[in-house]
């Protein structure tokens, strides 16, 4: 039996067993039940729009569409929905790239059971959960985020590419490289080109599997 304004959460993940476990999970709840279950991006799309949940738990790593476009979508046609991103990785690159998206938080799950539902009724209350652990103790989300063309820039230089091997390979110019570094270590106040690449790597906004 459902309270009066149970809170409707919608779980979307490829693997059986992590949904029986959220399920499991959300049982514990007198104040939440299950609105849908979806096992893909694709499939995420379309049953928010049949069940409208109140908060959705996301998996970002699924076949096809992935939690992130799925995230993205979802926001572009209901601007106030309320999406958790879900997670294996810790890493910083990836919690930036939910914000991004439009999620309203970034769990791991690996984390309590408490926290879990914690974290649904915060995301509910219009709040947002974002853990400090993830990034280090801070999140960078304001003045210093770097762009998608920024980082990919950054990518590179930290793959040893010289200015003109980026450019030839991104369809740029040296000149052009050459800006976007200045407007890099700029953001970050970083001395030079390894300082940049060591000062992302630590914050998480580059990950050493892309490099």
């Amino acid at each position: 039996m459902s309270y009066p304004h149970s809170i409707r959460v919608m779980i979307v993940d490829d693997h059986p067993l992590l949904r029986e476990g959220l399920l499991a999970i959300l049982a514990k709840a007198p104040d939440i039940e299950l609105a849908a279950e979806a096992d893909s991006g694709e499939e995420a799309v379309a049953r928010y729009a049949e069940a409208r949940p109140d908060v959705t738990l996301m998996d970002l790593r699924m076949p096809g569409l992935g939690g992130l476009n799925a995230i993205s979508a979802i926001r572009r046609n209901r601007p106030n929905a309320r999406l958790i991103a879900l997670s294996t990785y810790a890493g910083g690159a990836l919690v930036q790239a939910a914000h991004k998206a439009g999620a309203s938080g970034y769990l791991l799950k690996s984390m309590l059971a408490e926290n879990v539902l914690d974290s649904i009724r915060t995301v509910h209350r219009g709040r947002e959960v974002w853990p400090s652990e993830l990034l280090g103790g801070q999140i960078y989300f304001d003045r210093d985020r770097l762009s998608f063309r920024e980082l990919d820039v950054l990518r590179n230089v930290a793959g040893g590419l010289s200015n003109r091997a980026i450019g030839e390979k991104l369809g740029i110019s040296e000149e052009t490289v050459k800006s976007y570094m200045r407007t890099v270590m700029t953001k970050l106040d970083a001395n030079d080109r390894t300082h940049a690449v060591t000062i992302c790597l630590q914050r998480g906004l580059l990950e050493t599997w892309e490099l």
